[in-house]
């Protein structure tokens, strides 16, 4: 990383956006003990710094953890298996499948005090453009917290659902910027029989924790060509091994064969070694369009992939408005050079003001991902920033039955139950975030384009809805997700929606095959679906329809304008099923009002558990959810008179059902 800005990165890494509700775990049955709130984990390789650490910062050695010895293991493991994606016809003419790919390097948090499970904000970068990512990288680490980050588990959970895998971090520091040569020593330090115990100690953390790999980072100057070779077989032993357990390995291009540090901004002699040791490699931002066309080469020559190279695009400080030479990553008339490699774009929500809103953050986070068109059917030619959907095909991931979205993106100003608020507080848990559309927003109108939005000032589930707002003076088609579901006898889709304004006739559009060419219309059939201006699930039979849904569309056509129509929920099934009951819920940890919870996972697919209170007078209370098997309560209070809180857990399935209960008491 370049020197110039690492004191920018160790202040985002050390004072980034505050994270999600608190949430899942599976703890040991340990009643006795304080009820401390979970946060994601951090390591020094081995030996730690001298002195003392600061408030809230806990110097752990990764050397010496065990699975079995993490209190916090439940809330920080993923529950979401990393989802298989398809690409389909791509939305425009200029995105490309096969060729570039994009990765992000995101610092969701702070790394100390990091929540595993959320916080009672919405204000947090909640990553929704999915679609455009192959992989992500859980950025961060500082000389004074710890070096070696894992990622927690409601970003692995909302990545893995959308098919993309995320990466820990190893971050050995510039010495400028408290970098120890020997915390690189400790990582390659081999024992008795010539191997690298933290090597296996990554591979072990990444399996137990359920995410994907790591990235390496080592930026420590001061080594030789010892220590570089011993770098080289760590990096080595680290992909074999991760190999053998599915995970990767991606190298950064600072550390050079001779053990110094020496940003190339290419693949060249200096660094092959790593990138032939690795699964990928990071070029640094010094490249050029020369030094990146030979690195292309270079990668062939040595029998790789050219885009397992990512081309550094630092956009931490200016976002979307970043000057880049986009034709030497992504040229329009040619093959791209190598893939793309994004430093920093949470700036979508960092460089907004402190007054931000949801729906701030979601604008701007479009114009990055999608463009100042905000339609990846539409790039608008003229627009300096290149962003994602104008180069790159989109994925989905919504090729099995049941199908259900309640369009919840993970953060939202209250929690929504079936149209109702259940919680006026504020929350974030990207590990709640639906599987979302993945072309955001293609519109096919000859009249005016309405705006397209995810809207949080009223929800069917979770947080957020679809606002579709304008004249809509012609017949407008709203394009939803690209799939990939089976038809059968019995299948219908379930649409939740109301009319806030204006009058609406609505259609269910469904399209049983591809476009005929990138960029064009599927070919719908319209089927139709009762106007309702307060919340209603219409259900719509596939009746007379055959073979694979390949693309989901709504059509509007006002007959009162200007109109408001929201889409709180879609679900495409065969039978109505519900998911067993998770059973053994129990206190783990208590302290007053803040209680750990465990439980035995229900049997079967779970999409997450809702925790309610139950009251005396018989009405429930939310208090949260999470896709892991724990959770962490703060501040309960008893209610006048009470003795004891009643507490409750359910299991829900992909279609939103509800299992039977499960319920504790927790004395006061």
């Amino acid at each position: 990383m370049n020197p110039t800005r690492r004191t920018v990165l160790l202040a985002g890494a050390g004072a980034a956006a505050a994270l999600l509700p608190p949430l899942p775990a599976a703890a040991a049955p340990r009643t006795t003990a304080a009820a401390t709130p979970p946060y994601a984990s951090y390591w020094y390789p081995d030996s730690l710094p001298s002195g003392s650490p600061g408030t809230g910062i806990t110097w752990r050695s990764l050397k010496s953890w065990t699975a079995a010895g993490d209190p916090d293991l439940a809330f920080n493991a993923a529950a979401v298996p990393l989802a298989p994606r398809f690409t389909p016809t791509p939305a425009n003419t200029t995105a490309r499948s096969g060729q570039a790919r994009v990765q992000s390097l995101v610092s969701f948090g702070p790394t100390s005090a990091n929540p595993s499970q959320g916080s009672a904000t919405a204000d947090t970068y909640a990553l929704t453009h999915w679609a455009y990512l192959d992989e992500l990288v859980f950025w961060g680490g500082s000389s004074g917290e710890g070096l070696i980050l894992a990622p927690n588990a409601p970003i692995v959970d909302a990545a893995h659902r959308h098919g993309v895998p995320v990466l820990g971090n190893v971050f050995l520091p510039p010495v400028a910027y408290g970098g120890q040569l020997q915390w690189t020593r400790d990582l390659v330090q081999k024992d008795a029989a010539g191997h690298c115990p933290l090597a296996a100690q990554l591979v072990a953390v990444a399996a137990a924790y359920g995410f994907d790999g790591w990235f390496v980072n080592a930026e420590t100057g001061g080594g030789n060509t010892a220590l570089g070779a011993d770098m080289l077989g760590f990096v080595k032993e680290l992909k074999a091994l991760a190999k053998a357990r599915g995970q990767r390995v991606t190298w950064y291009d600072a550390m050079t064969v001779n053990g110094t540090v020496s940003w190339q901004g290419a693949l060249n002699s200096q660094n092959q070694a790593f990138f032939q040791a690795a699964d990928d490699m990071f070029v640094d931002f010094r490249w050029s369009a020369g030094s990146l066309a030979s690195s292309g080469q270079k990668a062939e020559q040595l029998g790789r992939s050219r885009y397992e190279l990512w081309a550094g695009v630092d956009v931490e400080s200016n976002g979307s408005d970043t000057s880049v030479n986009w034709d030497a990553i992504v040229p329009g008339g040619k093959a791209h050079i190598t893939s793309l490699g994004f430093y920093r774009p949470e700036w979508t929500r960092n460089h907004l003001p402190a007054s931000r809103t949801p729906g701030d953050f979601h604008t701007a986070d479009d114009r990055f991902w999608t463009g100042r068109s905000l339609d990846p059917s539409r790039p608008d030619t003229a627009d300096p920033w290149r962003a994602p959907a104008v180069s790159v095909a989109d994925r989905s991931t919504v090729s099995g039955m049941p199908f259900a979205s309640t369009f919840n993106t993970g953060h939202g100003l209250r929690w929504y139950e079936e149209g109702a608020v259940t919680s006026d507080t504020p929350w974030n848990h990207l590990g709640l975030q639906d599987r979302l559309p993945s072309r955001r927003w293609v519109v096919r109108t000859a009249g005016a384009r309405p705006a397209v939005s995810f809207d949080f000032a009223d929800a069917w589930r979770g947080g957020s809805s679809v606002l579709v707002d304008g004249e809509l003076d012609a017949p407008t088609v709203v394009e939803l997700y690209a799939t990939r579901l089976p038809v059968g006898a019995d299948t219908v889709v379930e649409l939740t929606h109301r009319t806030d304004a204006g009058a609406v006739n609505v259609e269910l559009a469904v399209a049983l095959a591809e476009p005929d060419a990138p960029g064009a219309a599927p070919p719908y059939t319209y089927l139709p679906v009762n106007s309702v201006d307060g919340w209603q699930t219409v259900t719509v039979p596939l009746t007379g329809l055959s073979g694979t849904v390949h693309s989901i569309a709504v059509r509007l056509t006002a007959t009162d304008g200007p109109v408001r129509w929201r889409l709180g929920g879609l679900t495409v099934r065969d039978a109505v099923v519900s998911p067993a009951a998770p059973s053994g819920l129990r206190v783990t940890a208590a302290s007053g009002g803040d209680l750990r919870l465990a439980w035995t996972p229900a049997p079967g697919d779970v999409r997450h558990y809702t925790l309610h209170r139950l009251l005396a007078d018989g009405t429930r209370r939310f208090l949260g959810a999470t896709c892991q098997r724990a959770y962490f309560l703060t501040g309960l209070r008893p209610e006048q008179g009470e003795q004891a809180a009643r507490l409750e857990v359910r299991a829900v399935g992909e279609l939103y059902t509800s299992s039977a209960p499960v319920t504790v008491t927790h004395t006061w």
